[in-house]
């Protein structure tokens, strides 16, 4: 909790890139998604997977996927401690290997300040590598008083065609995320939250230009990339 604290103290919400404020992004060329996967019944190994797209073809430009040790146990509210160090590896490694293909931004399959602490996987990973980091998660995580009850399914419902949102707002009064319905053939949402360095327009708007299926395009190819490594 001490090293969420420090950590957190360094995430900034808003925009710090020319390209975030511009409506059509020009500026922006490479998009990154990053993922983990693990064979069932092995927690001590997982495949970690970093891709690189281009922008706004959303073309693969760089992938990096490969075994890597796991040393931290899952406990719930702190995944990043488990993920986050191999994933900033990940980063290193393109960094030294490919510079001119360095994401301007990255797209983590998991939550920023959606989060029991306000300090998510995606906050950890952005401030580590000091990246502008989006977390989109599948699910919507219970904090603040956040719940999936009738009133947020039918917020859902409400969700009639791709691109419409509604605040993730919790009972402390604080907007945490927004729901995004991400393409018109998924009526499931996606939970959208601020890692670093991004507004949470801009993220919902740049998860929203990624989406060519329900998910974003770079988490999608991580995802698939480090599930097809697993299977060979």
């Amino acid at each position: 909790r001490r090293e969420q604290a420090r950590l957190k103290a360094s995430v900034l919400e808003e925009d710090t890139e020319e390209w975030q404020r511009d409506p059509r992004f020009s500026g922006l060329q490479r998009v990154g998604g990053v993922d983990l996967s693990y064979i069932k019944g092995d927690e001590s190994r997982a495949c970690a997977s970093l891709v690189v797209l281009s922008f706004p073809a959303l073309e693969v430009l760089y992938q990096d996927c490969r075994m890597v040790p796991i040393s931290a146990p899952y406990v719930a509210g702190f995944l990043a401690f488990r993920e986050v160090p191999v994933l900033v590896e990940a980063v290193q490694r393109l960094q030294q290997e490919e510079p001119q293909l360095q994401p301007q931004v990255l797209l983590v399959d998991g939550n920023g300040l959606l989060h029991p602490r306000g300090f998510g996987t995606a906050c950890h990973l952005g401030v580590l590598t000091d990246l502008p980091c989006i977390g989109v998660a599948k699910n919507l995580l219970h904090v603040d008083g956040l719940v999936r009850d009738e009133l947020h399914r039918e917020q859902v419902r409400s969700l009639q065609r791709s691109g419409e949102t509604f605040p993730l707002r919790g009972t402390s009064g604080k907007v945490l995320g927004m729901a995004l319905r991400s393409c018109n053939n998924s009526s499931k949402p996606l939970y959208v939250s601020v890692g670093h360095r991004v507004s949470l327009g801009t993220a919902v708007r740049l998860v929203r230009a990624c989406c060519r299926f329900r998910i974003p395009e770079p988490i999608r190819q991580a995802d698939m990339r480090s599930r097809e490594y697993l299977r060979k």
